[in-house]
C-alpha cells in the first residue's frame, strides 16, 4: 500500500466571478491502482542519501484522484463552434438555448459565429442571439471573464480554445462533433445531463500540459517586422521587445512545435540544445517537439510513441531524418530545449505552433521550448485512463487485428510443433 499526502490546492486561475479547485482525494491505494510510481526512497545504503533541497518539495499525486469542483457557481461560458460546418448549426442553437434559458448563464461566442448567414436568418433564434456576448480573436481579451469552455467540433476546437488563453485556462468540456475527435470524449446526444454533472462538480479532470515557446528573432528579421508593424500601426500583443533589442514571440502550445524545411528542396539543418548543451543536429525534413497530448498527432505519424497526457515529458521526434539511427526521444518535462539554424545550413527553416502562426527562422534566430505552468484542464467523460484508451481504439484503431483462431484438436498442435 502507498499512502498519498492530502493535497487540496487552488488552481492558478481566479476570474472575477468563479474559481475552481482541484482536489486530491486522501486515500490509501493499492499499487495496482496507482498511476505513478511510489514515492522514491532518498536514502541509499547505510550512508548515502540525496542532498536535501529546501527550495523544492517532491511529492507524488495520483492523477486518478484529480476532481474538479467550484468555489462559486460558474456564470460565464465560452462556446466554441467549428466554423464552416452547417451540420453544427442545430447543436449550437440547442446548447445556447439551454445555457441561456434554462441555466441563465452569460454565453460568449466568437463574432464570426454570430455573423453566420444561416444563423442570422433563423428568426426563432434571434432572441437568444441578441443575448450572446461576442468577441474577436486578437482584439478582445476575455481571459479573465470565462468560467467554463464548451467546444463543439473536433480536436481543432480544443486547440483553438487553448490558443485563446495564453495564461491560465478555464476547464474545457469538449463534445465530439468533428471528424476525428481524439480529444473530445463527450457525446452531444446527452449534453444536458453531462453539463449538469459538470456544474454539480466532482468531475474527473486531466491536466494537459502545454509548451511555453519563446521565439527570439535576429536583427534582420526585427527590422522587417518593425517596418510591417509601423505600416499597420499596431504591435501584436504577444510580441515583446527584450533588452537585446530583438523581438520575442511567446506562445502557449498544446500539441506541438514543428520546425521544417518549408518550400526549400534542401535538407533542413538545425541544432538542438538541451539546457544550454548541444545534443545533436537534425538533418532531414524537420523536427517535432510535442507534449504528451501531441504525441497522438503529427508525432505519431512521424513514428513516435504515444504517451498518456498525464506523463510529465517532452517528446522530440525527427521528420524523415537522413540517418538510420535517429530515433524519437522523450526528455523530462522540466528541461529547456533550444532550436537554432546550424551554421552550415543551406537554407532557412520554418516553424509553426499547433499548425498556426507559421513563420520563417533565419540565422541568428532561436526557439526556446519548455513545459508551461498553465496546463489545459480537460474534463473527462469517464476517467482519464478509460477516455484515453477509448480514443486510441475508436479514433486510431490501435492494435486492431483479426483474431488468431484456436487449434481444433491435439493432432494439429503436434503437427505445428514438429
Amino acid at each position: 500500500y502507498y499512502f498519498l499526502p492530502v493535497h487540496i490546492k487552488m488552481y492558478k486561475r481566479i476570474s472575477k466571478h468563479t474559481a475552481f479547485y482541484l482536489i486530491q482525494v486522501p486515500v490509501c491505494y493499492r499499487r495496482g491502482h496507482f498511476l505513478h510510481g511510489p514515492y522514491p526512497a532518498t536514502h541509499f545504503g547505510p550512508k548515502a542519501c540525496v542532498l536535501p533541497n529546501p527550495t523544492s518539495v517532491m511529492h507524488i499525486q495520483d492523477p486518478a484522484s484529480q476532481r474538479l469542483t467550484w468555489s462559486k457557481p460558474p456564470l460565464n461560458v465560452l462556446v466554441i463552434r467549428k466554423i464552416r460546418d452547417e451540420t453544427l448549426l442545430e447543436p449550437f442553437k440547442e446548447l445556447c438555448r439551454f445555457l441561456v434559458e434554462e441555466k441563465h448563464l452569460m454565453v460568449y461566442v466568437e463574432k464570426k459565429v454570430v455573423d453566420d448567414g444561416s444563423l442570422m436568418r433563423d428568426d426563432s433564434f434571434s432572441a437568444i442571439c441578441n443575448q450572446l456576448c461576442t468577441f474577436r480573436e486578437g482584439f478582445d481579451d476575455i481571459s479573465d471573464r470565462i468560467d467554463l469552455i464548451i467546444c463543439l467540433g473536433g480536436d481543432g476546437t480544443l486547440l483553438y480554445a487553448s490558443s485563446l488563453f495564453q495564461g491560465s485556462v478555464p476547464p474545457v468540456m469538449a463534445f465530439h462533433l468533428g471528424s476525428l475527435g481524439f480529444l473530445t470524449p463527450f457525446k452531444f446526444e446527452s449534453f444536458r445531463t453531462e453539463v449538469d454533472k459538470v456544474f454539480e462538480g466532482n468531475a474527473a479532470i486531466i491536466l494537459r500540459s502545454r509548451l511555453k515557446v519563446k521565439v527570439v528573432k535576429g536583427m534582420v528579421q526585427r527590422n522587417e517586422q518593425l517596418l510591417s508593424t509601423q505600416e499597420n500601426g499596431i504591435l501584436p500583443h504577444n510580441h515583446i521587445n527584450n533588452e537585446a533589442g530583438k523581438i520575442t514571440l511567446q506562445l502557449q502550445v498544446l500539441n506541438e512545435v514543428v520546425v521544417d524545411r518549408g518550400p526549400s528542396s534542401y535538407l533542413s539543418n538545425v541544432d538542438l540544445y538541451l539546457d544550454g548543451r548541444l545534443i545533436t543536429s537534425v538533418q532531414g525534413d524537420g523536427v517535432i517537439v510535442s507534449t504528451p497530448t501531441g504525441s497522438t498527432a503529427y508525432a505519431a505519424a512521424a513514428g513516435a510513441s504515444m504517451i498518456h497526457p498525464n506523463v510529465p515529458a517532452i517528446m522530440v521526434t525527427p521528420i524523415c531524418p537522413h540517418s538510420l539511427s535517429f530515433r524519437p526521444i522523450v526528455v523530462p518535462a522540466g528541461v529547456e530545449l533550444m532550436i537554432t539554424l546550424s551554421p552550415d545550413a543551406r537554407n532557412t527553416a520554418w516553424v509553426s505552433f499547433d499548425g498556426r502562426k507559421r513563420q520563417e527562422i533565419q540565422h541568428g534566430d532561436s526557439i526556446k521550448i519548455t513545459t508551461s505552468c498553465f496546463p489545459v484542464p480537460s474534463i473527462c467523460c469517464h476517467d482519464l485512463v478509460y477516455d484515453w484508451f477509448d480514443s486510441l481504439a475508436q479514433c486510431l484503431h490501435w492494435n486492431v487485428r483479426k483474431k488468431q483462431t484456436r487449434l481444433t484438436d491435439a493432432s494439429d498442435s503436434s503437427e505445428t510443433e514438429n
